[in-house]
């Protein structure tokens, strides 16, 4: 079935167009910079952005002090983020007061949030525009250059840009994302995503396959389908089966052996087995899932409302890998939650024991304004206190990540040539299927980014593996 309707998407867009690059600067009389901040699907969205922009007569710059429009994609996760989106508009108020033509906008979750009180905040900021409105970026370009502050956040439930080809910013010719729906139904009540990005919506299937198509079609060799929780992407056409996430990955993974996908962001109470088996079944559908915790207790789960158990998170844990031994395996882990105790973080010490992460994204917890914990919970574990639990979540994880790459020492894998070597220019940089980062000598073969190597592992730190050519 997967086969047939990516035989049918291709044939049906056929023709169609899909810019795989940003144009040269050169050619465009204005030129647009554009910073982004937060996940990775704020910088797809900056992409959208850029090709509405490129239609508008702007060329991408990557030198703000030399652009007509200065652009921040912002989130509002943790007020960290915010902070450093202040401290760049700072920055850009200096160059603006010696070009008094430029337009400065904020985009995104902290434009959500915070709506027309950015103007009054920060008043070097010309435009702001919600995550949903970026399809009227042009009239409140035309606004602002006349003089008038402008905004538009106002979410939507259709809105997916999906007839938009994405402008693939300081791409590297080898990997892209793909947003296959928006929005989040999950009400965490530590985080603003719900308020800032709407409801869940997804995008057609016909048009993400038209886009992976179109990638591989112009030399890509992986693609990052994104969503706030990819795993409950449902999409069904008047008279037809619908298309779980399940069947969107085979679909996706039918288009070309040659074409790695991944995905992001995954929820543990929604990834199913069908997923787990299609990620088995396929080989060139990635070995690794992102599958956030955020706490090992359940009561703070359930302050959280993340609608599972630590017993739950644990078999499903199991699950993943008796389904795939070798699957790679991230997660969010939150220090200092309200109410949280002494004895609810060391639960959370010991899940990361049982589950031994190859990496975390870790974070001690942030009071956001507008969240249900806000308005619900007493943030009242002292700041000392989430910093010390936080040191030892860390602390904890580096051991997990240096044992879990020492581990593959001895082993091969094969692995996409995506770059360089930030470290030296005689070895090359890629991922192997469980998203490792393997580093490599070129020696003298004639390779180029974009083909697949087997390697052999040699030696390894806590973030990376290091080997050689087999």
């Amino acid at each position: 079935m997967a086969g047939m309707l990516v035989k049918d998407i291709r044939e049906e867009r056929q023709g169609e167009a899909y810019a795989p690059f940003a144009n040269d600067p050169n050619s465009y009389s204005k030129k647009f910079y554009i910073e982004s901040y937060g996940c990775q699907m704020n910088f797809s969205d900056s992409e959208i952005v850029a090709s509405i922009l490129n239609a508008e007569g702007f060329g991408a710059t990557k030198n703000y002090e030399e652009a007509n429009l200065v652009f921040l994609n912002t989130c509002s996760i943790r007020e960290k983020a915010e902070q450093t989106v202040r401290h760049r508009l700072q920055a850009f108020r200096k160059v603006k007061e010696q070009r008094p033509g430029m337009l400065i906008g904020v985009l995104g979750c902290m434009a959500e949030r915070l709506k027309a009180k950015f103007l009054e905040e920060e008043k070097l900021v010309d435009i702001v525009v919600g995550p949903d409105a970026y399809r009227s970026l042009p009239g409140l370009i035309e606004e602002a250059e006349g003089g008038q502050k402008s905004v538009n956040v106002l979410l939507s439930r259709e809105e997916t840009y999906a007839d938009i080809s994405p402008v693939r910013l300081d791409s590297n010719g080898v990997t892209a994302f793909v947003s296959i729906m928006r929005g989040c139904n999950n009400m965490c009540t530590f985080c603003v995503v719900p308020f800032t990005r709407g409801r869940e919506r997804s995008r057609d299937a016909v048009s993400i396959l038209a886009e992976c198509q179109q990638l591989v079609d112009q030399g890509f060799k992986e693609v990052t389908l994104l969503g706030q929780n990819v795993d409950s992407y449902h999409f069904q056409e008047a008279d037809s089966q619908p298309i779980t996430f399940a069947k969107l990955l085979e679909m996706v993974a039918g288009i070309s052996p040659m074409l790695r996908v991944r995905f992001s962001t995954s929820h543990p109470k929604d990834i199913t087995d069908d997923v787990l088996e299609a990620m088995a079944r396929h080989h060139n559908i990635c070995k690794y899932i992102h599958l956030p915790v955020q706490s090992g207790n359940t009561r703070v789960l359930q302050l959280m409302n993340r609608t599972y158990t630590r017993e739950w998170y644990l078999n499903k844990v199991k699950r993943i890998r008796e389904y795939m031994p070798n699957c790679g395996l991230s997660t969010d882990v939150i220090s200092g939650f309200c109410t949280e105790s002494e004895a609810d973080h060391q639960d959370t010490l010991s899940l990361m024991d049982l589950c031994r992460f190859d990496m975390a994204y870790m974070f001690s917890y942030s009071d956001r304004p507008g969240t249900l914990a806000a308005r619900r919970y007493e943030d009242d574990v002292p700041e000392e206190t989430k910093k010390r639990r936080l040191e030892e979540i860390i602390k904890l994880q580096n051991k997990h990540s240096l044992e879990s790459y020492r581990a593959d020492i001895g082993k091969e894998f094969e692995v996409l040539i995506e770059a360089t070597s930030k470290r030296s220019d005689a070895h090359w940089s890629g991922r192997n299927s469980q998203n490792k980062v393997v580093v490599f000598p070129k020696e003298n073969r004639t390779l180029k980014k974009g083909d697949y190597v087997h390697v052999r592992i040699l030696d390894a730190t806590s973030a990376t593996l290091l080997g050689e050519m087999i």
